[in-house]
């Protein structure tokens, strides 16, 4: 009999609840007890939600209150030193570990320290708890593979010591906790649990100044790591649990040490086996094919494998399933777990039916291709808002499952002829019939839309030619025509900020109350003109010499602009967690993209008449809008990512003619786009850096283009970076150690640069004397005369005084900077 089953379900609720209780969490309006318990409430409905659903085998340990790779640092007791005074805290106060939990995620800085780094009395995160000056960061955060949510990155001393540790508020290990809560349910679960070897390969040294040399250099932990994972596997054992699922998504990378990857997997998991012999061990592989690695796989001590079906092709199914064991158990992700159409189910069905006569179908279990980390919860609340045509294409989490419910079904319980027609038993209920017939018809509807096409844009696309993706002239040159125009810009250390301001409450109820008609339209244009006036405001009381309008209007970097173009549709409840309590609600993209109106004119060019300062036009680029939707999957993801391209060229040639000199169009998602083999970068890098040129080339000499981009590791990519020809760059920096900016220095990168001073991620002030150690280390690296003084990323989540503060003290040091390099010349 095949099986259903699932990788690991949204963790932040239909309505955002775990978004909601974690924030209220920080700010101390819930107390411990309550937490925990409604901690407990969102979990044990998680639970039973899959089980409704038809989903038999369960995963637990999917949850998090931040991230899963932070839970692993946290299980295995991997805190860096820097902590210390967090747990000490915490040690003196009786905590319960959270707080050094969330610290290593967001930071911490408790209100003695934050006064005195700010000169002002303010409150820091947890500041009624502490009464010490406690000033530490988050740790690093990185893309997830190629999708759009960040983890934490591990950090690994010489000598790295682990230990297995209690979760915040539980008595025993969260993945023990989980599993025996699950239980109580009469729930029996399948336990996740990254392996070793992605955990460590997804680490870095924490000493910066002797950084890995090779991606591979971390598995010198792994005996001391495997210590802890003998000890977990034997609690596994000692309280029932029949199956674990190990994570392993690196096994879909080209691992070019061979021989070392290759021992440092049969160490792991033969001592994982012989700790727990009786569990069945599924190794779960993701975001692309095994390839060469089947061989790997197929000779560890384990019982099954997942395989991501959707990204893979399907003859590499088809040699990966010549390869794997008889007795092993196979996972096929057959369901779409990163995006939201809905199956084929007639297509599924042939494509599960041909595997099952090469392998049978006792040790088939269904999934969706991933975790569903990446896909909104459910329709439920999307009905009557989304239009009815493109809803009925649609599934979310709680639909994929009953997807897999479904295939599972069928399967077991229905014949098919020749022709792949499916014949249902007497006793299947008509609701299963229908739910088929409705399926097959969805799709049909689908491919047949004329919502879909748009032969003005087709015809746009093949019209690109090579002139449209390049500049006028040259950097230098247009270097000398920007300073003519840019009078105001000092020559040294230019200061900005990425774009967005903090969204208050104020902001975001005046936006609850347009969207649901409790104000009108002039109202609200009315205020956020009034907030625009305030944030231009700060921004000159800060001496900021580039300033943004604050984006109050904008609820998202890529759903706003979706909003203005044919061929998006918006739901009222899509979110998707981005990272920590971060949550996002990515358009979907049905069809042919078009911009029939601009979108970004009024309130730019509004801020710019309150300022004598140059006012950036902030606009999102058509890789990262791309990137951060739910894209058709009816055409290739290039020929969307033109259509984009053409759209924000538009918008860019009105700015121009408006007379915004600076213009900004972040592309924060090109790396993170990056397919997982290097064989494949090629192809991707083409279209992409050219999809970017493409909006952005269209502009005079005069007219400065600005991009910014964040959690990159730049180095195996830098001719492309370099090939967008920017005239200014911003980078997220302030978590990498400054190792970005030594392939700025290796490849001689010869435009204007702004890596971020300060971590707008954590709820700290950064001091004067922080900021100026990072400037004099990137002058290690980069010119005096190319480097900009800004944040690592927008503003739109921090506080407003909190902001104020610490631009203040950005603003000081660009100032002291200048001081020193004036005289110097």
């Amino acid at each position: 009999m095949v099986s259903s089953s699932n990788l690991g379900f949204p963790r932040m609720g239909e309505n955002r609840e775990l978004k909601k209780l974690v924030e209220n969490y920080w700010q101390g309006k819930v107390e411990e007890i309550q937490f925990q318990k409604e901690l407990k409430e969102i979990r044990i409905n998680h639970w039973k939600l899959q089980k409704e659903a038809g989903i038999e085998i369960i995963p637990s340990n999917d949850f998090s209150l931040y991230d899963q790779v932070l839970d692993h640092i946290h299980l295995f007791g991997a805190i860096p030193k820097r902590y210390t005074p967090v747990v000490e805290s915490e040690i003196e106060d009786g905590s319960n570990g959270l707080r050094t939990y969330f610290a290593m995620g967001r930071g911490y800085q408790t209100s003695k320290a934050a006064t005195q780094v700010s000169e002002t009395n303010t409150q820091g995160a947890f500041a009624s708890k502490v009464e010490k000056s406690i000033d530490v960061g988050s740790m690093e955060m990185k893309k997830w593979f190629d999708t759009n949510y960040h983890y934490i990155v591990p950090e690994f001393e010489d000598s790295q010591q682990f230990k297995l540790t209690n979760y915040g508020g539980y008595s025993e290990p969260k993945p023990i906790h989980e599993f025996l809560e699950a239980k109580s349910i009469d729930i029996e679960t399948r336990p996740v649990i990254l392996g070793p070897i992605s955990f460590l390969l997804l680490g870095k040294s924490s000493d910066s100044s002797k950084p890995y040399s090779s991606k591979f250099d971390s598995l010198i932990h792994l005996n001391a790591l495997l210590g802890i994972y003998e000890e977990l596997f034997k609690q596994f054992e000692k309280i029932g649990v029949k199956s674990v699922q190990i994570d392993e998504p690196v096994l879909c990378f080209d691992l070019f040490e061979t021989e070392l990857v290759k021992n440092a997997y049969t160490t792991a998991f033969n001592l994982i086996h012989k700790a727990a012999p009786t569990i069945n061990i599924l190794i779960a592989t993701y975001f692309g094919e095994i390839r060469e690695n089947i061989d790997l796989i197929t000779s560890l001590p384990v019982n099954g494998i997942h395989i991501d079906t959707i990204r893979s092709s399907p003859s590499e199914v088809e040699s990966v399933l010549t390869k794997i064991p008889t007795t092993w158990t196979i996972s096929i992700g057959i369901i779409d777990g990163r995006n939201v159409w809905k199956n084929d189910l007639t297509k599924s069905l042939v494509t599960l039916k041909n595997i099952i006569a090469k392998t049978g179908g006792d040790r088939i279990l269904l999934a969706p291709s991933c975790s569903l980390l990446h896909c909104p919860h459910s329709l439920t609340r999307e009905i009557g808002k989304v239009e009815s045509q493109v809803l009925d294409w649609l599934a979310f989490s709680l639909e994929k499952l009953k997807e897999i419910s479904f295939l599972t079904y069928a399967l077991n319980k229905c014949t098919f002829t020749t022709e792949n027609t499916i014949n249902f038993p007497e006793d299947t209920c008509s609701t299963i019939k229908q739910y088929f017939v409705l399926n097959k018809e969805s799709n049909e509807k689908r491919r047949e839309s004329k919502l879909i096409h748009n032969d003005i844009v087709k015809k746009r696309v093949t019209e690109i030619s090579p002139s449209m993706l390049k500049r006028e002239n040259p950097f230098p040159i247009r270097r000398d025509a920007q300073r003519k125009r840019l009078t105001t810009l000092p020559t040294l250390f230019p200061t900005t900020t990425i774009g967005s301001f903090p969204q208050t409450k104020e902001v975001r109820l005046a936006r609850s109350n347009f969207k649901s008609k409790k104000i009108t339209a002039e109202a609200y244009d009315q205020f956020i003109r009034d907030e625009i006036r305030k944030c231009i405001k700060v921004q000159e009381e800060c001496e900021l010499d580039v300033l943004v309008h604050g984006e109050f209007e904008r609820t998202d970097m890529v759903e706003y602009f979706g909003e203005y173009l044919d061929g998006f549709v918006f739901t009222q409840n899509g979110w998707v967690q981005s990272y920590g309590s971060r949550c996002v609600k990515p358009p979907i993209i049905y069809g042919d993209v078009n911009r029939p109106v601009p979108m970004t004119l009024e309130y730019t060019t509004f801020a710019q008449t309150l300022t004598t300062k140059p006012m950036k036009g902030m606009l999102t680029g058509p890789v990262t809008i791309l990137q951060w939707s739910f894209v058709r999957d009816d055409q290739p993801r290039s020929e969307t990512c033109f259509q984009i391209g053409l759209a924000i060229r538009d918008e860019v040639t009105d700015l121009e003619n408006k007379g915004i000199a600076c213009i900004q169009i972040d592309e924060p998602a090109i790396r993170e786009g990056l397919p997982l083999r290097l064989s494949d970068w090629n192809q991707y890098l083409k279209w992409a850096i050219d999809s970017f040129l493409l909006s952005s080339t269209g502009v005079k000499d005069s007219t400065q283009i600005h991009s910014h981009m964040c959690y990159s590791d730049f180095n195996d990519i830098f001719e492309s970076i370099q090939r967008m020809d920017t005239d200014v760059l911003t980078i997220e920096n302030s978590k990498s150690d400054l190792k970005l900016l030594k392939a700025f220095e290796k490849y001689g990168y010869t435009n204007e640069i702004g890596p971020g001073l300060y971590d707008i991620h954590s709820p700290r002030i950064p001091s004067v004397e922080d900021m100026k150690d990072r400037v004099e280390q990137m002058l290690k690296y980069l010119s005096t005369n190319l480097l900009w003084i800004n944040p690592d990323c927008g503003l739109k989540t921090r506080e407003p005084e909190t902001t104020r503060l610490a631009l203040i003290n950005m603003v000081k040091v660009a100032k002291q900077f200048r001081e020193i390099y004036s005289n110097k010349e």
